[in-house]
């Protein structure tokens, strides 16, 4: 069954089992969608004629599952595309993601010149606003910590200047949606800040910060984790590092990269278990997802992808993932995490992080008819994306 982007008329998806994106497991269910919104939902076979009846039981198994549609708020490209490279790049990666379940996307940039990257999140500001699918833009760089630069250049990294910040905010016309941040850097503070006042989410990644740093961060309005463990100070017992921060304040959402390299299984079972309906599954992929091994640019960093395994030429780091999220809500599940949890951090978690609570996430009425119908094996088999949202 191949993506569909019909808003027309009505649809009914009956003899499934829902996970919604509220944490909330019902057997038997279906749900109606008109006109590219939910409309109605219930169980059974009380529900009414429409356009298009489609029995998930017959198209997925009987162990169908139907969820919202993904949300994916830090990605970098797939399908041999990098969203670098510009409109038919994220076009060719968003084509491929979207048939794993990713209905919307925050396209991410990795460091580049204040210039280009101005460039870039204007033209996805004007992508934006003639494709409903993508959310707008996460600027993962420049203002990184240069130890902890992971795949980004070292050159091009700088300190976070007000005038380049308010210039890159400018550029994208309240889309850009997120901002990484390594607090620690000198005026890193009132570029969390600044971030947050323009509408935006401000976020610590690539940091050397500490514990104190990374309070002091979020208490200034910092309300992400960059891939949780990663490019960071991991965890000692006399020195807690930003996880263990993010994961007590309430108000902060930690994104993980469950491809089981990023990550090791215990540790993604972790995240879910100290910061309960806070995590967002990304996929943080680069253009080898969804396609082979080979010599790949992630920016301006050569990248070789061996086994799945995206690592940077130069130092070896690991260079982005090759994950879709529907692998990663497979590798959630086997890590031990309760499907209906995983399936929240695809979905409302994520909406939630870059401001879209009220209408993505949910297959509940007045929300976006986003869907996903997989099978027993939790393999995809149906994608549905419905009206433009509302934020």
């Amino acid at each position: 069954m191949t993506p569909t982007t019909d808003h027309r008329g009505s649809r009914v998806i009956h003899s499934a089992r829902i996970a919604d994106g509220d944490g909330t497991l019902v057997d038997g269910g279906w749900v109606r969608f008109e006109d590219g919104l939910v409309v109605a939902r219930g169980t059974g076979s009380d529900w009414q004629p429409a356009d298009d009846v489609i029995d998930a039981a017959a198209a997925a198994g009987s162990d169908a599952l139907l969820t919202p549609g993904f949300i994916d708020i830090h990605g970098h490209g797939g399908a041999g595309a990098a969203y670098d490279d510009g409109v038919q790049a994220i076009r060719v990666g968003r084509e491929m993601h979207r048939a794993h379940g990713t209905t919307r996307a925050v396209i991410s940039l990795v460091t580049a010149t204040i210039d280009e990257l101005a460039a870039q999140v204007a033209m996805i500001a004007e992508l934006s606003e003639a494709d409903a699918e993508i959310l707008g833009s996460h600027l993962e760089g420049p203002f990184l910590d240069p130890g902890h630069h992971g795949a980004h250049e070292p050159s091009l990294l700088r300190h976070p200047q007000p005038a380049d910040v308010a210039r890159l905010l400018e550029a994208g016309r309240g889309t850009v949606r997120q901002v990484t941040i390594a607090p620690e850097l000198p005026g890193g503070m009132e570029a969390v800040r600044m971030v947050v006042a323009a509408g935006a989410a401000a976020a610590v990644g690539h940091t050397d910060a500490d514990a104190a740093v990374a309070r002091q961060a979020f208490e200034a309005g910092a309300s992400i984790l960059t891939h949780a463990f990663n490019a960071m100070n991991g965890i000692h017992h006399r020195a807690p590092g930003p996880v263990l921060i993010a994961a007590a304040d309430h108000q902060v959402i930690l994104e993980g990269i469950a491809d089981n390299i990023h990550l090791d299984p215990h540790i993604i079972k972790l995240l879910f278990d100290v910061a309960p309906g806070r995590v967002a599954l990304i996929t943080d992929a680069m253009a080898a997802a969804g396609s082979a091994d080979g010599h790949y640019d992630l920016g301006a960093v050569k990248v070789t992808v061996t086994d799945g395994v995206a690592r940077a030429d130069h130092t070896g780091s690991i260079a982005g993932s090759t994950l879709t999220q529907d692998v990663a809500l497979r590798r959630a599940v086997e890590a031990g995490v309760p499907l209906a949890e995983a399936v929240r951090a695809l979905t409302t978690t994520p909406a939630r992080a870059v401001g879209y609570e009220r209408t993505l996430g949910l297959l509940q009425p007045g929300f976006t008819a986003d869907a996903v119908l997989l099978d027993a094996a939790l393999a995809v088999q149906g994608v549905w994306v419905g009206t433009t949202p509302r934020r």
